[in-house]
């Protein structure tokens, strides 16, 4: 993969950059445009493969929060169309990886030593390249690194970026004016902590041990001593991500068993720790064949606020449903109806939440749940065009549902997503106080 010798950094960069991928996008309408005139039976597909394409390329080399943006939509099957989902996946870890030098640079920087002064061997080609960071396979005294270094610039460009994205956000993907705004400080939050590697390290370290228990999952140990809140150096881990371990034909056990560590491992961090690896892309986990699991990236935690885990896990133990005037005072205290709402709003609202929870819920509603089934996955994307061509929610007075809610849903569509790539039928392992009578 070419690399970069550069990246734009500054605003006025940066913002050159939006409006070139702007001008890409008008064109390709154009071009659609003048084909569906010439042939009426020309399908968006075109279309949706040129601007997935364009915008791709252009973020990809901008890096940081504009490339974060597209990987989160990646895991979100429901809002984008197949080329943009497909596309956008790559920034998981295989965008265009930063050039040696720049490299080296940082390193200088922070350490004021190269990498190769620092370490035995260390490969300046990036083993992996994402948004925030690439990583590089390093040794030292006989132990193999993996070393994580920061892109130039993110940090800083995290605001402007976001300004900049939150228009094209709304107009082709068909989000709420006040929903987007209401969310931005929550993704412009985390995405500044994603961005201090002291913090990640701490947090690391931390989440590692609390889930050390779990057998079957296997964590880094990290170095602070060849660390810094730009580079961040832990152990190399061997395993497979996921579709190259899709790839192997791993049997049906195994599946299940790499699916169950995924599940108990979410479980324990939501309801015990009460803060969760909110992340959960395929290029944070690696598997293997014996059926244990890697995690390797603990840049993005959400930190759940007791308010809001009272109630939302309330709402998916389907019992609370079976009240109405207890589920209606939730609706409420998380937003998804409000004050302003009239009556008839209110009932709207009510109603469509409830099918929501219902729907997304259903994996807790058994003991055991087959994320193999497609057909489940078939009505969480269609409820999702359902709800992105609602004229009730796109002109709504007022943002809906809690800013925590965003990487809380965020976490569990990603960890359904993997689970469904898997295949894997799972025990569906909560507290006994979620369990509807029956489930």
């Amino acid at each position: 993969m070419k690399e970069q010798n550069s990246i734009p950094t500054s605003k006025v960069a940066r913002a050159t950059q939006f409006v070139k991928t702007g001008v890409k996008i008008g064109g390709n309408y154009l071009k659609y445009n003048v084909k569906k005139i010439i042939d009426s039976e020309t399908t968006k597909e075109e279309l949706h493969q040129d601007n997935a394409s364009d915008i791709y390329s252009s973020l990809s080399e901008m890096k940081g929060s504009a490339l974060k943006v597209t990987q989160m939509l990646s895991m979100d099957k429901g809002m984008l169309p197949r080329a943009y989902r497909e596309k956008f996946a790559m920034s998981q870890y295989s965008a265009p990886p930063l050039s040696g030098p720049l490299v080296v640079k940082t390193f200088k920087k922070h350490f004021g030593k190269s990498p190769q002064e620092m370490f035995d061997t260390f490969g300046m080609n990036a083993a992996n390249a994402a948004s925030i960071g690439q990583v590089h396979k390093a040794t030292k005294d006989g132990i193999e690194y993996a070393v994580k270094v920061q892109y130039p610039g993110v940090s800083e460009s995290i605001g402007s970026d976001l300004k900049m994205i939150r228009p094209i956000a709304i107009a082709m993907f068909g989000l709420n004016d006040k929903d987007v705004d209401r969310y931005m400080g929550e993704v412009a939050e985390k995405l500044i902590e994603e961005t201090d590697y002291n913090l990640e390290l701490k947090r690391s370290v931390e989440i590692s041990e609390a889930c050390s228990h779990i057998k079957g999952l296997f964590f880094p140990k990290y170095y602070p001593d060849l660390s810094c809140d730009k580079i961040l150096t832990m152990d190399w881990l061997q395993g497979l991500h996921l579709n190259e371990f899709l790839n192997t034909n791993p049997s049906q056990e195994v599946r299940n068993s790499i699916g169950q560590l995924l599940w108990d491992f979410y479980d324990f961090q939501i309801h015990t720790l009460r803060q969760v690896h909110a992340d959960p892309h395929p290029g944070n986990f690696l598997m293997r064949q014996d059926g244990t699991l890697g995690v390797i990236d603990f840049g993005c935690i959400k930190v759940i606020p007791e308010f809001f885990y009272d109630n939302y896990f309330a709402l998916i133990n389907f019992d609370t449903l079976q009240d109405h005037e207890r589920t209606v005072e939730i609706f409420k205290t998380l937003d998804f109806i409000t004050v302003v709402d009239t009556e008839k709003e209110a009932a709207f609202f009510t109603k469509l939440f409830k099918e929501m929870i219902y729907l997304l819920g259903k994996p807790f509603a058994t003991e055991e749940f087959d994320f193999a089934d497609d057909n489940y996955f078939e009505s969480v994307y269609q409820y999702a065009e359902k709800l992105q061509s609602l004229d009730e929610l796109k002109n709504s007075k007022v943002a809906r549902g809690s800013q925590h809610g965003l990487y809380i849903n965020r976490t569990y569509f990603g960890l359904y997503s993997i689970l469904n790539e898997l295949r894997a039928k799972v025990v569906t392992t909560r507290p006994e106080w979620l369990c509807a009578v029956g489930a």
